[in-house]
């Protein structure tokens, strides 16, 4: 009776620790309503052009990943390299310069399963944890760069109406930091020579140059909606309806949980924000310390949320962007695109959870330690 009552409910379980973000912003919403009742000015939480641009870039960024336009360029990149340590540089500079664009989820997405089948085909499973951590740490910091890298920085450009050359003249500096770190960490890599051939199995899809150019104009598009040279109603309308015409497959694989996330935080800050008392209660404890506080509440709630929920309690942007990216950095939960690097080396053979977590969390707390270091002696010259 008991093994059957636990079939029954393995799958709503199986959902609630997939979407165990969602879950908890959803609760934190509906235990708010009873103190701010919902209203018509539940609308006027919403940011709406955040919402438009987040699903338009998923959108295009999934267009890209579909048509194999990305795993074609890194394998001619790979095919020119010839040991581990160079194989190293290529995997982790992908995800580095990718998440820039492309987001951090889909860097990982895209290039950690390649990092697999690659040192599994070349026999170099003992790099596997080393390299993936690394991927995973590039991808969290190499989005930190620009508005597009992240979620919380597209909200963050959008919530403080931040100039984007004010927006990367805060980020650069430690995003050049962050891929000397990368590059000397690899060096650490032995220069093991090893050879291999990719085969050849690229789908002869006569579609793709076509849906290369729709989802590269597309793109085009949402960068002049970042940039607010064009509406974001209109940029909406423009990528739904291309996309619906042209592939519109590729509106079943948008992270619409994300979306809905957003959303729940939005009622819930704003609802905290009309109770005068607890409002001003963790303005007063945020102030002087945003960086510290955005950076240690994404070691629980992760940077997302961590990032929309202190902002609405001070002005200090700086201190939020930067704290919410370099807090991206710690715990495995404290970024969630990093779980999808765990989940991804979870199925491989002989996987070793422990190890892989010993390592994540060391490399992690080393980058953490010496980009928080930069940011105090930075602040104190400033």
């Amino acid at each position: 009776m008991l093994t059957n009552t636990k079939k029954k409910y393995a799958p709503i379980i199986q959902w609630i620790k997939a979407e165990a973000v969602l879950c908890i912003t959803g609760l934190a919403a509906i235990i708010t309503m009873f103190f701010v009742p919902p209203s018509m000015d539940y609308i006027s939480y919403i940011d709406f052009r955040v919402l438009s641009l987040l699903l338009c870039l998923m959108a295009v960024v999934a267009g890209f990943n579909k048509t194999g336009v990305f795993l074609m360029l890194s394998e001619k990149l790979l095919m020119q390299v010839a040991n581990i340590r160079s194989i190293t540089y290529v995997l982790v500079g992908l995800c580095f310069f990718s998440s820039m664009w492309i987001t951090n989820d889909v860097a990982l997405i895209t290039f950690v399963p390649f990092a697999i089948l690659i040192l599994t085909m070349t026999g170099q499973e003992k790099y596997m944890i080393r390299i993936l951590v690394l991927q995973t740490i590039a991808a969290n910091l190499g989005s930190m760069l620009t508005p597009l890298g992240n979620p919380q920085n597209l909200f963050l450009y959008s919530y403080y109406n931040i100039p984007i050359a004010g927006f990367v003249q805060i980020t650069l500096p430690y995003t050049l930091l962050s891929l000397l770190l990368l590059w000397i960490t690899v060096t650490f890599i032995p220069k093991e020579h090893i050879s291999f051939t990719l085969t050849d199995n690229k789908r002869k899809d006569k579609q793709t140059p076509r849906k290369i150019i729709l989802y590269s104009g597309l793109f085009l598009v949402c960068l002049a909606c970042v940039l607010r040279l064009l509406d974001y109603r209109i940029t909406l309308i423009i990528v739904l309806i291309s996309i619906f015409i042209f592939d519109r497959t590729v509106l079943k694989k948008l992270d619409y949980s994300l979306l809905l996330t957003f959303v729940c935080f939005f009622v819930f800050v704003g609802n905290i924000g009309n109770l005068s008392f607890l409002r001003e209660l963790l303005a007063s404890a945020l102030r002087g310390r945003e960086l510290l506080g955005t950076l240690l509440a994404s070691q629980i709630i992760s940077n997302v949320p961590a990032a929309v929920l202190l902002s609405a309690f001070t002005e200090d942007f700086r201190a939020v962007l930067l704290g919410s990216n370099l807090g991206g950095l710690g715990t495995l939960v404290a970024s969630l695109a990093s779980l999808i690097s765990y989940k991804f080396y979870s199925k491989t053979k002989a996987a070793d959870g422990k190890k892989y977590l010993l390592c994540f969390t060391l490399y992690n707390v080393a980058f953490l330690a010496v980009l928080y270091l930069a940011y105090y002696l930075m602040d104190q010259l400033l």
